[in-house]
Parts: C-alpha cells; sequence; structure tokens
C-alpha cells in the first residue's frame, strides 16, 4: 500500500494494493499502530481523479481478457503488476495508458510505477511516502535505515525516491526466498520475460517524450538503487534485473540518438553548402542541439546506474544476481562498442572468470562469445585477451562441461580473428579433448581441430574443380591420419569420427578417396604409406562407415535423451545406400590385397564393413556377381587364417550376409556349404589317418588337423552344422586321448568345443520342435556321455585342458539342469540331468585345488599382466560353478567350502562369493543359514586341528574366523523378523557343534569345541529377544552342574555367548560372576546377586504353578506390539535396544565376570537349575515354534 502525505489520490493505490492481497490490511493496522506519524498521510483525491483511475484501469482489463474466455474466469489486471504476471498481449496499450496519465499526473503516475517494482519483489506490506522538502536536510541519513521491529515482526526499509522518501513495510517471512522472480506455476513460469519486456517497452515508448523530463528517470533509477542496496535478497535481485534491463533499453535509445545525430550532421554539411542561407539551418542547427542534450542526459543516466547499481552488484553473495551482470554488461558491450568495449569495463568481466559459480562463469563466457565473433571488436580486447587467455585456457578442464564447451569456442574464435593468440602448445593442449566422453565438448574441441587442421591451409574449393577437390581431401586425410597416429595414448577412432562429424562430415564420407589412398601404387616420386597409416586409414574409414550408418555415438559418450527427427533417418538411410554401392564393389578389391600380406588390423575392420551394409542393393542394381566375389575372398582369408579373431568376423560376415529374408539368402547359403563340405571332409580324412598311425601322426599334420578343427569350431559357434555328424568324430578324438594320451593339447580343447556346440544347436532344435522323436532320446544319451568324458578330463596333465573340461562341463550343467530346463518348452524337459553327489565332490575339488591358490606357490617371476590373466581365468572357473550353486544345480551345502573362502580371498573373488552368497539366501534363508555354520565349523575344526590344545581365542586364526563371522551376520541385514528362523537354526546347529566332543583330559575340562560359542556370539545381535530367551534356554540344557561350578580362562566363550543371549532382565544380567572368591566385594555382589536369583526364581516358580513350567510368553510367536515395534526399529536402520537399564550390582557383576578368568559363580547355578527343573517336553514345544529342533 502507498500512502502520500502531502498529494490527493492516496485511496485509490490503496485500493489497488488491497486487491493484490488481502493480508494488506493487517499489516496496514499493524504499521499504523506502531507508527503514529502516517496518519497525517492521509488524503484523498477528487472524485473525477478516481473516475478516470477506474475508466483507465478498466480499459487495461478488457485489453488483457484473451479471446474465447468467458467472463467469470477472468482475472481482472487491476494494477501493473497484474498487468505483467498475466501476460504481455495488452503491455503496450497498458505502457500508453500509463504515458497518457503521467503526462497528466506525474505524481499518481510514479506511485504506479513504484508500486509496480515494490510487487514485483513479492512484497506484501505496505509502502508509504512522504514528502522530501529539504534537499539539505540533516535527517537525511537518519532516515535511510532497513532495521527489525521485534515487537511487530515486521521489517522497514526507508530510502530516498526523489522527490519522496518511501517507507516500505514487510513480514519477516520475505526472507524465505519465495518471490515472483523463483516462483514456479502456470501464472510465473514466463513473469521474468515480461517483467523484461515491459521494462522494454515503456523506454521505448517513452524514449521521444517523458524520458527526457529530468523527474521520471531520476526517480526510477533512485528507487532500483535504494532497493538493490537491501539485504533482502528478494528486493536485491528484482531490482537489479530491472536496472540492468533499464540500462539495455537506454542504451538502444543512446544508439537511436547517435543514428539522429549523424543525419542531423550531415543534413547541416548539406545546408551549409548550399551558397544561400536560409531559415532551415538554424533549425538544424537547433535540432542538433536537443539531439546532443538528450543524448548527455542519456549519458548521465547510464553512468547512474553503472556506478550506482552495476558495480556494487555484480560482486553480489547471490549468484543470479551476479550473472544477471555480467549477461548483461556483455550485451551492452556487443550493442555499444564505442562506449562500452574498454578495458574499464572489460575487466570486470574477466575477474568474474574466477567466479565459484558455474552459471556466472558461463555468462562470462557466452558474452566473450559474442565479442570474439566479432573481428572488429578482437581489435579492441589485445590486452583482454594478453591478460585473460590463461585464465579460459584453464577453463576447459572446468568441472560443468557447459563451461568447458563455451571455453573451447572463445578459444576457437580467439584463434581465428586474433592473430597469434594461441601458440602451438596452446593448440596441443585442446587437441586431446576430441576424445572426450562429454559429447558437447569433444564437438567444440573437433570444431577447433577442423579449423586448424584443414580450414588454415587452404581455401574452400568449388564444387565444379573436382579434381582438385580430390586432390585436396587426400591431403586432408593424410593430416587425419597423422594426426591420429600422433595422439599420444588416444587410439579410438570412433571417438574422433563421431566428433568430427558435425564439422568435417564431407572429408569423412569421401570414401572413395580413402578407398583410392589404400589401393593406389605409389609411384617413386610420392611418398608411400606406411603400413601403420594404412591401419590407422582403415579404422577411421570403419568409424564412418558405423558413424553414417548407425548415426549413434561410440560407447561411453552420452547422447542424452535426443531421438532422431525424420530427417536425419533419412539421411542415415541414404548415407548407408551410397556406401554400400560403393564398398559392394571395393571390399573385394580391398580384401584381395590385404588379405595375404596385410596387417592383421586392416583384415579384421574390413571385414566388419559388410555388417553395415543394405544388402537389398545386391539385387535392386543387380551386383550379385560381386557378391560371388566377396564370398570368394572370405573364404580364401578363411583357408589362410587360424587366428580366433579373423575366424569369428568372418564367421560373422558369412551370417550376415546369409539372412533370411533377402533375395541372395540361398546364394550365400550354397557358399557356406561348399566351405563346411571342405572343412568337414578335410578334418574326416585326417582323423582317420590319426586313428591308422596313431603314434607315427607327424607335427605337420597334427597342425593341420587342428588349424581345420578350430575353423570348424568357429563357425559352429555360430552356424548349425550338426547334419555333418561331428560329435561322433569329436568324440572318438577325445577317446582317443583319454585311453592313448597321443592327443595333443590344442586339439583337445578344439575337439572338446565342438563337441558343446553340436550338443547345443542339438537341444536347440529339440525346443523348437522341428526334430524326430528319435533324436530326442538320442540328445540325451550324447549329452550323458560327453559328460562322462569331460569329466573324466578333470584329472588331465595339462592345466590348460583341465580348465577347459571343467568350464564346458559347469555350462552342460546348468544348461541342462530341471530348474532351467523347466522355464522353457516342454519338449526339453525330459532331459534334465541331476550330478550325482561324487561329481558334485569332484568340482568342487576342482574349484578348491584351481582357485584358491596361496600367493606363495605362484610364480613370483610372473609380470603383471601374466597375474591379471592368470586371475580371470580363475575367477571364471570360480563363476562357473557358483552359477551351479545358485540355480540349484548342486547342493547348497557344497557351498560351504566356497563361503569360508570368503575373507582370505576377498580381494579376488569377494564380490563373486558375496552375489552367490545373496543369491541362496533368497533361495532358502534356512538352509543357507545352515550352510554358514557349517562352513565355520569347518574353518574351526582345521584350527583345532592345526594348533590342538595350543588354539586360543586371541591367536590370528581364530580372529579371523570371528570376523568372517560377523561378516556373515551383516549379510542377514537389518530385518531380524526376515531372518528368525535361519538364525535359530544356526544357533541350534552352533550349540550342538560346540558341545558334541567331550574333553579327552577329563570331565572337569570343557569340551573340545567350546571356544565356537565365542564364535557363535557373533549372530547374537540378529536375534529377537523372545529368540534370545529361547536360545539362552535351549543352551542351559547342555550346561551340567559341573559346567556351573567351573571356572577358568577356557570357560569364557560361554560366558561371552550368554552375556549375547541375556536380555536387560536383572535375572540375567546377574547371570555371571568372577574374581577372587576371597574379597569381600566379590561375596557382596555375589550375596546381593543371589538374593535377586532367588526372589526372580520364586517369582517364576510362582507362574510356573499357575500355568506350564516355562512362562507363556517364551513360547509363543511375536505378538503384534513386538511385531510393530521390531518393523518400526527395523525401518530406522537400527536394531533392538534394551528397555531397562541394568541395575549396579549387575553391571558390576558383568564387568568383573569380563576381565577375570574366573566364569561362573555360586550365583549362577540358580539359572542352572531353573533350566534343569523344566520338563523336556516344554523345551520341546518351544522348539516346535521355532524349529529348533528340525534339521
Amino acid at each position: 500500500m502507498i500512502a502520500d502525505a502531502e498529494m490527493p489520490g492516496r485511496d485509490s493505490c490503496q485500493k489497488e494494493n488491497e486487491s493484490h492481497s488481502e493480508s494488506d490490511n493487517d499489516l496496514e493496522n499493524q504499521r499504523r499502530g506502531s507508527q503514529s506519524t502516517t496518519a497525517s498521510w492521509k488524503r484523498r483525491r477528487d472524485q473525477s481523479e478516481k473516475s478516470r483511475r477506474r475508466s483507465s484501469t478498466t480499459r487495461s482489463c478488457r485489453k488483457i481478457r484473451s479471446n474465447g474466455r468467458q467472463q467469470q474466469d477472468e482475472v481482472e489486471a487491476v494494477t501493473l503488476f497484474e498487468v505483467v504476471r498475466m501476460g504481455k498481449s495488452a503491455m503496450q496499450s497498458v505502457v500508453d495508458d500509463w504515458i497518457e496519465e503521467y503526462k497528466q499526473d506525474r505524481n499518481t503516475a510514479l506511485l504506479d510505477i513504484i508500486l509496480f517494482f515494490i510487487q514485483c519483489s513479492g512484497c506484501r506490506g505496505m509502502v508509504t511516502a512522504e514528502v522530501f522538502q529539504n534537499m539539505h536536510s540533516p535527517d537525511i541519513r537518519r532516515k535511510m535505515t532497513e532495521e527489525f521491529d521485534e515487537e511487530t515482526g515486521l521489517q522497514y526499509k526507508k530510502f530516498m525516491v526523489y522527490p519522496w522518501i518511501l517507507n516500505v513495510t514487510w513480514p519477516i517471512e520475505m526472507d524465505s526466498g519465495d518471490y515472483p522472480l523463483t516462483m514456479t506455476g502456470p501464472y510465473w513460469k514466463k513473469f521474468k520475460s515480461n517483467f523484461c519486456e515491459f521494462i522494454s517497452v515503456l523506454i521505448q515508448h517513452c524514449q521521444y517524450t517523458i524520458i527526457h523530463d529530468e523527474y521520471l528517470m531520476d526517480t526510477v533509477i533512485s528507487l532500483l538503487a535504494g532497493l538493490s542496496d537491501s539485504q533482502l535478497r528478494a528486493f536485491r535481485h528484482t531490482s537489479t534485473l530491472a536496472a540492468m534491463k533499464l540500462m539495455s533499453a537506454l542504451i538502444n535509445v543512446s544508439l537511436s540518438l547517435r543514428v539522429q545525430l549523424h543525419n542531423a550532421q550531415r543534413q547541416c554539411e548539406v545546408e551549409k553548402s548550399n551558397k544561400c542561407h536560409n531559415r532551415g539551418l538554424e533549425a538544424l542547427v537547433q535540432k542538433k542541439a536537443e539531439i546532443l542534450e538528450k543524448q548527455e542526459n542519456i549519458e548521465n543516466l547510464m553512468d547512474a546506474i553503472f556506478k550506482g547499481i552495476f558495480v556494487h552488484r555484480y560482486r553480489d553473495a547471490l549468484f543470479e544476481i551476479r550473472a544477471i551482470c555480467i549477461e548483461e554488461i556483455g550485451i551492452w558491450m556487443k550493442t555499444s562498442s564505442d562506449r562500452f568495449l574498454t578495458d574499464s569495463y572489460l575487466k570486470y568481466v574477466g575477474w568474474t572468470l574466477h567466479d565459484k559459480q558455474s552459471d556466472v562463469r558461463l555468462k562470462c563466457l557466452i558474452g566473450l562469445v559474442n565479442l570474439y565473433s566479432d573481428k572488429e571488436c578482437c581489435t579492441k580486447m589485445d590486452l583482454f585477451t594478453c591478460r585473460f587467455k590463461d585464465r579460459i585456457k584453464s577453463m576447459i578442464l572446468d568441472k560443468e562441461s557447459d563451461v568447458a564447451v563455451q571455453a573451447i569456442k572463445v578459444l576457437t574464435l580467439m584463434m581465428q580473428n586474433c592473430d597469434e593468440a594461441l601458440s602451438s602448445e596452446d593448440c596441443k593442449q585442446l587437441y586431446h579433448f576430441v576424445y572426450s566422453a562429454h559429447r558437447p565438448v569433444a564437438l567444440a574441441a573437433a570444431e577447433f581441430l577442423h579449423w586448424k587442421l584443414f580450414c588454415s591451409q587452404d581455401s574452400e574449393v568449388p564444387d565444379e574443380v573436382q579434381e582438385r577437390k580430390d586432390t585436396q581431401h587426400i591431403s586432408h586425410l593424410k593430416t587425419l591420419v597423422n594426426f591420429y597416429l600422433q595422439s599420444e595414448g588416444c587410439t579410438h577412432s570412433a571417438y574422433l569420427v563421431d566428433s568430427l562429424w558435425d564439422s568435417s562430415a564431407v572429408l569423412l564420407k569421401d570414401w572413395e578417396s580413402m578407398t583410392a589412398l589404400l589401393l593406389q601404387d605409389v609411384g617413386p616420386e610420392e611418398e608411400a604409406f606406411t603400413d601403420l597409416q594404412k591401419a590407422a586409414l582403415v579404422e577411421i574409414m570403419l568409424s564412418s562407415i558405423r558413424q553414417a550408418a548407425e548415426g549413434l555415438p561410440p560407447g561411453g559418450r552420452c547422447l542424452g535423451k535426443k531421438v532422431q527427427m525424420g530427417k536425419e533417418r533419412k539421411s542415415h538411410l541414404d548415407d548407408r545406400a551410397k556406401l554400400t554401392e560403393h564398398f559392394i564393389v571395393a571390399l573385394p578389391q580391398l580384401l584381395a590385397k590385404y588379405s595375404t600380406h596385410g596387417d592383421k588390423v586392416i583384415k579384421l575392420n574390413l571385414l566388419q564393413i559388410p555388417q553395415y551394409f543394405d544388402l537389398e542393393v545386391y539385387s535392386t542394381l543387380q551386383l550379385e556377381k560381386h557378391l560371388d566375389t566377396l564370398l570368394k575372398q572370405i573364404k580364401e582369408i578363411v583357408e589362410q587364417e587360424v587366428g580366433s579373431e579373423v575366424l569369428e568376423f568372418c564367421s560373422k560376415a558369412y551370417l550376415f550376409l546369409s539372412k533370411e529374408e533377402l533375395a541372395a539368402h540361398e546364394q550365400v547359403e550354397l557358399a557356406k556349404s561348399q566351405l563346411f563340405d571342405q572343412l568337414v571332409g578335410k578334418f574326416n580324412l585326417l582323423l582317420k589317418d590319426f586313428l591308422h598311425k596313431g603314434d607315427r601322426f607327424d607335427e605337420d599334420e597334427s597342425y593341420q588337423m587342428w588349424s581345420t578343427l578350430k575353423r570348424i569350431t568357429t563357425f559352429h559357434n555360430a552356424h548349425d552344422i550338426t547334419r555333418w555328424n561331428l560329435l561322433n568324430s569329436t568324440c572318438k578324438l577325445l577317446k582317443s586321448g583319454l585311453e592313448d594320451g597321443n592327443v595333443t593339447e590344442p586339439i583337445i580343447i578344439q575337439a572338446i568345443k565342438c563337441s558343446y556346440f553340436h550338443i547345443m544347436w542339438q537341444l536347440s532344435k529339440v525346443s523348437e520342435g522341428i526334430s524326430p522323436q528319435s533324436m530326442q532320446v538320442l540328445v540325451g544319451k550324447q549329452m550323458r556321455g560327453f559328460c562322462y568324458i569331460c569329466r573324466r578330463y578333470l584329472t588331465n596333465v595339462s592345466n590348460v585342458v583341465r580348465e577347459q573340461a571343467f568350464v564346458i562341463l559347469c555350462d552342460l550343467l546348468l544348461v541342462f539342469s530341471h530348474e532351467v530346463l523347466s522355464s522353457g518348452h516342454e519338449n526339453i524337459e525330459p532331459f534334465a540331468y541331476v550330478p550325482e553327489a561324487s561329481l558334485q565332490s569332484e568340482l568342487v575339488a576342482f574349484v578348491m585345488d584351481h582357485v584358491f591358490i596361496p600367493q606363495d606357490n605362484e610364480n613370483v617371476n610372473k609380470d603383471e599382466e601374466c597375474k591379471v590373466g592368470i586371475l580371470h581365468n580363475r575367477r571364471n572357473l570360480l563363476a562357473a560353478f557358483c552359477k551351479l550353486i545358485v540355480f540349484s544345480v548342486v547342493e547348497m551345502d557344497i557351498a560351504a567350502d566356497i563361503f569360508k573362502q570368503y575373507i582370505k580371498y576377498y580381494i579376488d573373488y569377494g564380490d563373486i562369493i558375496k552375489e552367490t552368497l545373496s543369491r541362496t539366501r533368497q533361495i532358502d534363508k534356512i538352509q543357507c543359514a545352515k550352510t554358514l555354520i557349517q562352513s565355520l565349523k569347518q574353518l574351526f575344526s582345521e584350527l583345532v586341528e592345526a594348533q590342538g590344545s595350543n588354539a586360543t581365542r586371541w591367536s590370528q586364526p581364530f580372529i579371523s574366523i570371528k570376523d568372517l563371522a560377523r561378516r556373515f551376520s551383516l549379510t542377514f541385514g537389518l530385518d531380524q523378523l526376515k531372518a528368525r528362523e535361519a538364525m535359530s537354526m544356526l544357533h541350534k546347529n552352533g550349540i550342538e557343534f560346540a558341545f558334541r566332543d567331550v574333553n579327552a583330559k577329563g570331565t572337569n575340562q570343557p569340551p573340545s569345541n567350546l571356544a565356537f560359542l565365542d564364535i557363535l556370539s557373533e549372530f547374537s545381535t540378529k536375534l529377537l529377544k523372545t529368540d534370545k530367551r529361547t536360545v539362552f534356554y535351549y543352551l542351559e540344557r547342555f550346561i551340567t552342574d559341573q559346567m556351573a561350578v567351573e571356572s577358568g580362562e577356557e570357560w569364557l566363550p560361554l560366558a561371552a555367548y550368554r552375556r549375547s543371549l541375556l536380555d536387560s532382565r536383572d535375572d540375567d544380567t546377574t547371570s555371571t560372576s568372577s574374581g577372587d572368591p576371597s574379597s569381600p566385594v566379590q561375596h557382596s555382589s555375589k550375596a546381593a546377586s543371589l538374593k535377586r536369583r532367588h526372589q526372580t526364581e520364586d517369582s517364576v516358580s510362582n507362574e510356573e504353578q499357575k500355568g506350564k513350567s516355562l512362562p507363556s510368553f517364551l513360547m509363543s510367536p511375536l505378538t503384534s506390539t513386538e511385531r510393530r515395534d521390531h518393523e518400526r526399529h527395523a525401518r530406522q536402520g537400527r536394531s533392538y535396544t534394551k528397555e531397562t537399564a541394568m541395575d549396579q550390582d549387575g553391571l558390576q557383576s558383568l564387568s568383573s565376570e569380563y576381565n577375570n578368568p574366573t566364569i561362573m559363580g555360586n550365583n549362577e547355578r540358580t539359572v542352572t537349575e531353573e533350566a534343569a527343573k523344566s520338563p523336556g517336553s516344554d523345551f520341546d514345544d518351544l522348539n516346535e515354534v521355532l524349529d529348533i529342533d528340525n534339521d
């Protein structure tokens, strides 16, 4: 609300503000009660003014309403703030109405504009104004304050807006930061743009009239300066944005005046050139003077805004304000470079390059991009470039990719428009960013690289000069290849091509020039292309083919959520057709040249090209003869090569070319059949000779057999060649190796693989229902026979053969397991195979012998690469066996041998064992718990067997077992209810194991495995309170009267385990006592404990007489209250805590028990007797609830 003390018309402004917020009335009344001086400021306008304002507002409302909406849904724009908030459709008309009102009553209009800026700041309080009469009043500084009134809860700000002193009152809730510029929603999403548009339109419409009256702009600028100095961020943010946009609008006015002044100057010169003087010259001179006066006035206003607002706000604490200032000064420098593009203004941009906020740095760089793109501006920025070039170079490493992109763009423009701005070292730093994982950064760096490598060498060549253009492309390709080879540590051609695709697509799609470089015969005077350069060119060519056909970035470089448009898809289809038409003819020539003596990398890359073909081109253009040529070249490569990679890519090429939906399918299938006939026939001849000759089979023949079998095996992985019935031949070969041992290691490995692929293809056909019933029976027999062969090869002398046989055997057992087959087709369910116990034992023994090998037994002289390869193979072996556990192919008990290695081999295999443990727990929690306790029992037994009586709780092996138990306990999570049965079963088995063996030294000695209770105590925290009591009473069944009176360090595990099971009850806390029995303190403590124990025992006995021998709540499941409490604690991520604290005697008793070797005093006998008094049937009932006796 605005209250005017000296002028009429306050009532209208008051009504406007009341319509904006109903809370204003309360704030106004509160303000009136706290400050009595406002009563003297109340005057009302006359009726004519009120009527005029009402009609003006009605016109504005009528223009704001959009067409087609009903009148009751309309929101009337009563104030300028509401006009801006609702939209800018009627903004020009509203501005014109306001200008007319200003011309009639400028004070009232100024109050409207003041109220507008206050409301745009989100102020819902009250604004009052008093006329300032004395310019030299000594109280003026005292009145310019901003303070908080604790009594009223309001904040005040007084500042001078000539000719008034404004007093703004607002509630303290405004400090929350919720104001129009930061609000979200349909009403506010366009508020900022509308607000800026209003200021621009206002200045534009009054630039020829009231802007020069030395009243309007002085008031507005003083208002914005006062608000921008506020401690409230809403005032600072809104006023700074308004001031900066006002400055931009004034610069446009200044430019317009400059044009007018230039025209007036020309007209004056023309009039002066006339010999006869007339009155027109005098009018032009007067007009020129007026323009100069207006120009000077605008310059003064801009200086006031810059020095009064910008200089203080460009370093504001709020980064949004700093970003606004830097963004606008960049615009000023671009639009009015004569005035603002100087070092005195550029320094602010340079200083802000070091801002800690990325948004501010980004605005700086965007402004510099606009400046450096203009060559005339670059000539005025030499000093700035020299001083801040290093900072801009460092910003290419900015953590925000947007900032790095703009920094690279600035450096690119700097290199183009500034002479010798960047050195060669500076350029090299930018080159490597074409391999960046951030695609926008890579694209910006590629644009820099494109200009540096190609555009700076020579000018563009017209399209009609084709010969010169081809020569230029060949030169550029050589330059690109040399750059690729010189990139240290960066050999990813796909990244380079993807980066250069936008800027150098014409060059990268010039496959004709690339093919010419690879096929041409170099003359004596020409520089030869080295093999390394040819390999690099082929890599770049393949990457460009992939980019043209797919249009996707390489792996690891994010594309974002970009969706290919129709135009882009059409471009990819055209490029694919173009490259297919070219390489259908060129690829056979390239393969013919490089298949015999070419580099392996070249052949691998060339063989990948057919997968990007549009194979319909073969039939549409009638190019089947070129397909025959290509198939012949691939066949020649298969006959010559034995490398796995080359053969795999040949197999993939055949697979892609033989798609059934293509017209050339039969042609490719015929070529494949001819190749397989040749390979299988050669292998059968060699096998026949081998079986006939035996040991007389020489090395050359063995090599021929191995190479032929390897080619067959590689193709058998992707192609169905079961009709050649290779399984009988390979099984004969494998049996010969088992019986005579005359088959070499490489041949055995390939034979095992080939047999495995044959069985898999047969199973696939059975599952699809395309094989006869007899074949189904045969597949089952073949699988079992082959498993037997692989099982025998587990003991082969060759380590490589053993590992290969193990992996194949595990895969077969997994594929033919009941769980996997039952989820597939019903035709393959009868093939389910369950391995016998002896086979399971052999598999786990193989893992223990070949995977869990101590480091001391390995060759320490092996290099790191060899060690990594060995570790990779071992991880594969472990993963193959763990899959059998996860899919229930083998019994879960066998996993105990794996789980007990969790801590010892955590670095090498921890992730695999942990995942296996998690999956087994999901399958069966109880069986998983049994497996875990079994692994701990095995480790403990091994420790006792190794150390005997010397084994102590403080030895490192025992601590390792306890740490393993703690890790196992953590895997059950925080929800104790879900693991309740599993934990009960685990404790039951652990207690039975601890008391299983009697000590050979006598009955007065603890059981041999009693120390295992110390390990078992790690799982006590996973028990519920009721289950702890149950397990405690179950433990008491194994404690005899003699054990209860024994003391010594060897009995500490029992005491520790009992403590872990006790609740917060007094009888539990006083279960043990230790120390010197002669100590009076000990006797006193024991007596008190014994007294409490007898009291508790009596109370329990009374309850037993009323009901059963054990309390009923111990034999029942969790109550609803306990269950809710448990779920609440589980959600909060913490375990149960004791409900009541121990008494002092109990704490003393437990402390003495822990610190002294004496374990159980006489006071514990009561608990033992109590447990002994309970009938066995009651324990059976209790165990039945928790399944504690059900194995």
